[in-house]
């Protein structure tokens, strides 16, 4: 009869338990899925291992458009991750579908044009899962967009403060 008594003990602790430790769902979402959003990807999944909290998170990216699909990450946005000591290797470009939506906690896009496209994909956002990076940062806004500027710097610049300070919101 104890050991019964100290098993529903340990069930009914981990029950408690369980959930504040069960996985972050996160994915990155933008245009094609060759820049910003493998970028924040690899950035993210940089942040989380330096905090040593890879087995709370499952990070991936996405784009809304086919334009890009099975390529990879986009050279130049490559060379950025690599400056600072990050591989993207293997990435390949794949979209968004509405599965997703319920496959993720958290649709994290990169512009409103994004966001525009997400809700279409995933009929609507219902559970309020779809946000835009930088409003986690002083400088809510879009990400700057290296496709059209070629200022792969100033996208660095934004997917790394989102990344930090959305990780700060979910940790704390």
């Amino acid at each position: 009869m104890n050991a019964q008594r100290f098993i529903k003990k340990i069930l009914r602790f981990t029950c408690i338990f369980v959930p504040l430790h069960s996985m972050k769902r996160i994915l990155f979402v933008c245009h094609g899925n060759i820049c910003r959003s493998p970028m924040a990807e690899y950035v993210m999944k940089d942040l989380v291992a330096k905090k040593g909290l890879t087995d709370r998170f499952h990070i991936e990216s996405a784009a809304t458009s086919r334009e890009e699909l099975g390529n990879g990450v986009y050279p130049p946005a490559r060379r950025k991750l690599s400056e600072h000591g990050i591989s993207c290797k293997g990435k390949t470009a794949r979209q968004m579908c509405r599965n997703d939506y319920d496959s993720f906690d958290l649709l994290v896009g990169m512009d409103e044009w994004n966001i525009r496209n997400m809700l279409r994909i995933c009929g609507g956002d219902p559970e309020g899962k779809i946000v835009m990076l930088m409003d986690y940062t002083e400088r809510p806004g879009d990400v700057a967009d290296p496709w059209y500027t070629g200022n792969f710097e100033a996208t660095w610049q934004d997917v790394l403060l989102g990344c930090t300070r959305l990780l700060e919101n979910l940790t704390d």
